[in-house]
């Protein structure tokens, strides 16, 4: 254990909130927006483009439900508020785009929840809070993109709506290696546990048993 990880769990973080009864895997927007090496937002993800496949694979097998975020504005970003301000690199999500397509190899399947948000979080003015209770879910399984970004964001919002966020470091990426890892110890510290990526095919598999 490092000095920084003892000393975070002697003041009383990391610790364990457990397994959900009732899972869902959320796939945060992984578009091709963070794909396609032309794109201002591209992130090199495509290791974690082949773990999100195998993820959804198991959670489809194993009956889980798949939710799945994009995002998307109006041409000129007149609902994206400050946010579409701030950073310039999110026209590629305007209507129409290539770039904010699912990729071939990791597509929602008919019947699969899509919500199509303008801010960082998936629970932020989507309705998704209410979606999961409808469902009885109580637990979120999360991967996507970007780690910093619409990750942190989510894994923090199904927090504070009740759920149980679990994080799969493998599934997630960013543009930068130090700043993914960052936020994944910071998400462990405070507001997430951290599943490896056979941990979470493991805990899906024990729900079809």
């Amino acid at each position: 254990m490092s000095r920084l990880d003892e000393d975070y769990s002697n003041a009383g973080f990391n610790k364990s909130l457990g397994f959900g009864a009732t899972p869902v895997l959320l796939v945060i927007d992984f578009v091709m927006a963070y794909l396609e090496p032309d794109s201002p937002l591209y992130a090199g993800v495509e290791k974690e483009l082949s773990v999100n496949e195998r993820l959804v694979a198991a959670a489809r097998t194993a009956g889980v439900p798949v939710i799945w975020t994009n995002v998307e504005y109006e041409p000129g970003g007149a609902d994206g508020g400050h946010f579409y301000r701030k950073i310039g690199a999110l026209t590629v999500f305007d209507r129409g785009s290539p770039l904010g397509a699912f990729p071939p190899s990791l597509q929602p399947e008919p019947g699969e929840h899509i919500v199509t948000k303008q801010y960082p979080s998936a629970f932020f003015d989507t309705g998704l809070a209410d979606a999961l209770r409808e469902i009885g879910a109580d637990c979120c399984v999360v991967t996507g993109l970007s780690t910093s970004g619409c990750v942190r964001a989510s894994a923090l919002d199904a927090l504070q709506h009740g759920f149980i966020p679990l994080v799969v470091p493998d599934a997630c990426g960013d543009r930068d290696q130090g700043v993914h890892d960052a936020n994944i110890f910071d998400l462990q510290a405070k507001y997430a546990d951290l599943l490896t990526v056979d941990e979470a095919e493991a805990y899906f598999s024990r729900l079809s048993d």
